[in-house]
């Protein structure tokens, strides 16, 4: 259902703030409410994420997610890049979303990460590919309703 691509870090030597290279992301810090934020550049990208793919944390802060905007982006090991093999991006984004406390159990050591088999195999329900998009659709349309009320 899934590809899943497990990201690499870097040596400080093959990054920098200077805007040259590609945008290198490492990590939870780089995460701000579905956005990602870009500080670290590099020009020796070795494990590249590709523009609409999901970018999931996996290491320390487990379970942030975003879209990546970028054309492309190196990814530190911290970082996995989720493209859909079948099915409809934002449907499977709902169902790791759901899955982030199951993830989180999973995680073990001091400092909690979740492999990749453990996101591979998680089990989803596969709607066929219009029905998923209908119900990612009405998740988008009814989730910020739903964090409204819960302020309320």
């Amino acid at each position: 259902m899934i590809n899943l691509v497990s990201g690499r870090d870097m040596e400080p030597s093959q990054y920098s703030s200077t805007k040259q290279g590609i945008p290198y992301i490492t990590g939870a810090s780089n995460f701000d409410d579905g956005k990602i934020l870009i500080n670290r550049w590099t020009q020796q990208p070795s494990v590249v994420a590709k523009r609409g793919e999901l970018l999931l944390t996996c290491k320390g802060t487990i379970g942030d997610m975003a879209i990546l905007d970028e054309e492309e982006a190196h990814i530190a090991r911290q970082i996995m890049a989720v493209s859909a093999k079948h099915g409809n991006l934002d449907f499977i984004k709902f169902l790791l979303s759901y899955s982030i406390s199951k993830l989180k159990s999973a995680a073990k050591s001091m400092i909690p990460g979740i492999s990749r088999e453990t996101v591979i195999n998680l089990e989803f329900p596969l709607a066929p590919d219009g029905e998923q998009k209908r119900i990612a659709d009405k998740l988008d349309e009814l989730i910020p309703l739903v964090r409204e009320l819960a302020q309320l």
